[in-house]
């Protein structure tokens, strides 16, 4: 069954879009990832426009966000101030990485920098995650304890001026890590489209030392609102949200997510990293080849206004 999207102007099959949300949302399911870093490349492998692509997947996330954001308020699992506080940073970084998008938009330049971004991140993390979780897995067969630090231990991050106190996470820290932390994913998530979860829990983490159980609601709040920006800016400023598009990939998403939850919970964390690193690495791996294929067209035109 054909339907036709108007804005990424392609006829796409409907039931291979609704698979595509639900293949994503399972994995968002299982790996408690957003999912956006996945769904915009499978929406260019399948003929959709990066810059399209990027902008109606951001609309998803947004959405997708909402539910989870609502369910850790409702718990008391998220540090508002924090959360302000990456927001302030966030949405200065969305509005940098709009600007970007529509420059580089404006120079045809803006598909060989998705495709790079993608290549670059995905890569490196996907690496970094199998490398990490293969030595946990090894650890755990050979018996050696995980060695955790200590929850009061500091780094020299603490040591910058601007120190606040936020209450909720029961951490001292200097505001210009969390700006500069928001002010990334802000950045990457309107480039790329993705809400960057999958970055920003760990550098809560690791670089603030935010505990677990703030960590996840507050880092949601944040790609609800930056990825909601990312998409009225994209909407006003270069017309690209597809909301045809977005409305089904968030039904398939919301169903895929229900049975991707209970799968998860059958698998040890270690090899859940493993399994999503690969992912991860795997999609680098595609876009690379991508980016290293000779297309089938050597020349495009391009339209210039010219001045008399």
């Amino acid at each position: 069954m054909q339907i036709y999207l108007p804005i990424a102007d392609l006829p796409v099959n409907i039931f291979l879009i609704l698979g595509m949300g639900l293949a994503v949302g399972f994995i968002s399911g299982m790996f408690g990832i957003g999912g956006g870093f996945l769904m915009t490349p499978l929406l260019i492998f399948v003929g959709v426009s990066p810059a399209v692509a990027v902008a109606s997947v951001a609309s998803h996330i947004a959405a997708s966000s909402f539910s989870g954001a609502l369910s850790y308020w409702r718990k008391r699992a998220v540090d508002l101030a924090l959360a302000c506080l990456l927001l302030a940073g966030g949405i200065i970084g969305t509005a940098a990485g709009v600007w970007l998008f529509t420059t580089l938009r404006a120079l045809d330049q803006l598909d060989l920098m998705i495709g790079l971004s993608y290549v670059t991140l995905l890569s490196a993390v996907g690496g970094l995650m199998i490398y990490e979780s293969v030595r946990a897995i090894f650890r755990a067969k050979q018996g050696i304890p995980v060695q955790m630090r200590r929850p009061g231990s500091h780094t020299w991050l603490h040591g910058l001026p601007l120190k606040l106190r936020f209450k909720r996470s029961m951490i001292y820290v200097s505001a210009i890590p969390v700006w500069i932390i928001g002010f990334i994913i802000g950045f990457i998530g309107a480039i790329m489209g993705i809400g960057g979860g999958f970055l920003l829990v760990p550098m809560l983490i690791y670089f603030l030392r935010v505990p677990t159980a703030t960590v996840i609601g507050t880092s949601m709040v944040l790609t609800l609102v930056t990825m909601a920006s990312a998409t009225v800016m994209h909407a006003a400023t270069n017309q690209l949200v597809d909301a045809v598009l977005a409305l089904i990939l968030m039904a398939g998403g919301v169903i895929g997510a229900q049975f991707g939850a209970r799968a998860g919970q059958k698998i040890s964390g270690e090899w859940l990293r493993l399994l999503l690193g690969l992912l991860v690495l795997a999609v680098g791996l595609r876009f690379s080849f991508e980016l290293g294929v000779k297309p089938d067209d050597l020349f495009s035109i391009r339209v210039v206004e010219t001045t008399p």
